[in-house]
C-alpha cells in the first residue's frame, strides 16, 4: 500500500473484522463492513525502530505522550494542544499490595491528566486530526469523561466542540463541559440515543467525529498510557496489567502499546491483560467467554464511565485479551466501592468508580487464583474521583458533626483510637 507521505510511519488502516487494508483516505470505518467495521492504524515498525530507541528516548525532554510521536498518526508539522497530557505517575503501593495478597502492585494514575481522565490522550489526538483536516468543529457523544476531555482539548486549540450527553450524565462532568465552552446537548434518553444523534449530526453538518467507537485514531492516543508504563518501569513490564473495560478501546490500545514496544525491541516480553467489567455492564466479558458476537444489554452499574451497553470496540478488546494470553473478569458495585476506599486509604489515590474497577479486578483475580502472590501487577486508574462525587460519597461514611464547644469530641477520638499520640 502506498504510504501517506504526511503521516511518516503510517502504512494504512486494517479492519479488525474482515482484514481488509485501506489507505488513510478512508474516513472512519471499513467501507465493506460499514459502521461496525472498526479499523486499526498500521505502522512501518522497521522504519520506526531506527529512530525510536531507548537511547533516543532518554535524550528527549518532552515529558508528555507526544514523546512517542513516531507511534502516533499525526503529521510531523502538526499543531499540538498546549495542555500537557500523559507522563502521569506510576506509583508503587506496597501497603495496598499486602492487603490484596500481592508482592508487587503499581497504580498508574491517569486522573492527573488536564481534565482528570485517560480520555485526554485520545481527545488530544482527535483535535490534532480535526485541524489536520481543516475542520473547526468537533463532536462526540459521551457519559462525561470523553466529553470533558474533548472540550478541554478543543478549547486549547481554538476549536469549537459539540457534545451529546445522555440524561444520566453526572453534573460535575457536565459542568466541566460548560466551563470549557462546549455546546452541550443533553439527550433525554440513553447513551445509545446520544451516540446515534451525534452520528447523524456529524454526517449532516460535516463536523469531525471524535467518537472512539468509530474513529480509529483515538485508540492510538489511548495506547500512550502503555508506552509510558514500559519506560517508567525501566523497560521491565509487569506480569499483568489490569484495565477497566467499557467500550473496549482502552484495553485494546494498552495491549497495542505493549505489543509495539516488544516489536521494536524495547522490551523483552509483554504482560497479560486483565480486562475488568462491572457485573451490571459486562457484555464484552460475555463475548470473550462465549466466543460469540457481542449481544447488547441495558447497563446497570454505579461505574458510570464504563456503563456501556453497546460497546463498539468489543472485538478489539477481545482480541487484545486473547493475544496477551490474559483474561476478563467482572466485579460487583460493592467491590468497586471497596476498591475506591482501599486505593484512597492505602495508596493515597482518589479514583472514580470506573478507575477503581481495575483495582477491584486485581483483588478479585487474586481471590480466584488467576495470578499468584508473587506476580507483579499494575492497575490503570483511568479517572479522578472528583469526576463522580456521588459515587465517592456512597463509598464512605459521613463526617462527624460536633458543636463549637467540642462536646463529644473526646468520645469520637477514643472510639477511633485517636486519643493518644
Amino acid at each position: 500500500m502506498e504510504r501517506n507521505h504526511h503521516l511518516e510511519f503510517v502504512t494504512g488502516l486494517k479492519c479488525v473484522f474482515c482484514g481488509a487494508v485501506y489507505s488513510t483516505r478512508v474516513p472512519y470505518t471499513c467501507p465493506a463492513c460499514g459502521i461496525t467495521g472498526t479499523l486499526d492504524v498500521q505502522y512501518d515498525y522497521a522504519a520506526i525502530a531506527k529512530r525510536l530507541t531507548r537511547q533516543s528516548l532518554a535524550k528527549r525532554h518532552e515529558y508528555s505522550h507526544w514523546r512517542y510521536r513516531e507511534l502516533l498518526p499525526i503529521r510531523r508539522d502538526a499543531v499540538l494542544p498546549a495542555l500537557q497530557v500523559g507522563w502521569t505517575p506510576v506509583t508503587a503501593t506496597p501497603t495496598l499490595a499486602r492487603a490484596m495478597g500481592l508482592k508487587t502492585l503499581y497504580l498508574k494514575d491517569d486522573g492527573r491528566n488536564p481534565s482528570g481522565s485517560l480520555k485526554d490522550r485520545a481527545s488530544s489526538v482527535g483535535v490534532v486530526k480535526a485541524r489536520e483536516k481543516r475542520q473547526r468543529i468537533i463532536a462526540c457523544a459521551s457519559t462525561g469523561n470523553a466529553a470533558s476531555s474533548l472540550a478541554a482539548m478543543a478549547a486549547s486549540l481554538g476549536l469549537r466542540s459539540v457534545i451529546f450527553v445522555p440524561e444520566r450524565a453526572l453534573e460535575p462532568k457536565v459542568t466541566q463541559l460548560l466551563i470549557f465552552g462546549a455546546t452541550v446537548l443533553r439527550v433525554l434518553g440513553s447513551y445509545e440515543d446520544a451516540f446515534q444523534m451525534c452520528q447523524r449530526a456529524c454526517e449532516r453538518w460535516g463536523w469531525y467525529n471524535r467518537n472512539s467507537a468509530i474513529n480509529p485514531y483515538l485508540v492510538e492516543g489511548k495506547k500512550t498510557v502503555g508506552l509510558e508504563i514500559c519506560e517508567q518501569l525501566d523497560w521491565k513490564v509487569p506480569d499483568w496489567v489490569a484495565v477497566s473495560v467499557g467500550d473496549g478501546c482502552t484495553i485494546a490500545g494498552v495491549w497495542k502499546a505493549f505489543h509495539e514496544m516488544k516489536t521494536l525491541g524495547l522490551t523483552a516480553h509483554t504482560p497479560k491483560m486483565l480486562g475488568v467489567q462491572a457485573a451490571g455492564a459486562a457484555p464484552v466479558t460475555t463475548a470473550y467467554r462465549s466466543g460469540e458476537a457481542l449481544k447488547p444489554i441495558e447497563p446497570h452499574t454505579l461505574a458510570d464511565s464504563i456503563a456501556v451497553g453497546v460497546p463498539r470496540n468489543w472485538k478489539k478488546a477481545v482480541l487484545a485479551v486473547l493475544a496477551s494470553r490474559g483474561t476478563m473478569i467482572n466485579v460487583e458495585d460493592e467491590e468497586i466501592l471497596e476498591a475506591m476506599r482501599s486505593a484512597g486509604r492505602l495508596a493515597g489515590i482518589f479514583a472514580e468508580p470506573a478507575g477503581a474497577t481495575a483495582v477491584a479486578g486485581v483483588r478479585r483475580a487474586v481471590q480466584e487464583g488467576i495470578f499468584g502472590g508473587n506476580a507483579s501487577v499494575l492497575a490503570i486508574v483511568t479517572g479522578n474521583g472528583l469526576k463522580d462525587i456521588r459515587g465517592a460519597q456512597s463509598a464512605v461514611a459521613k463526617p462527624f458533626d460536633i458543636p463549637p464547644d467540642g462536646a463529644g469530641l473526646e468520645d469520637i477520638l477514643k472510639e477511633r483510637g485517636l486519643n493518644r499520640g
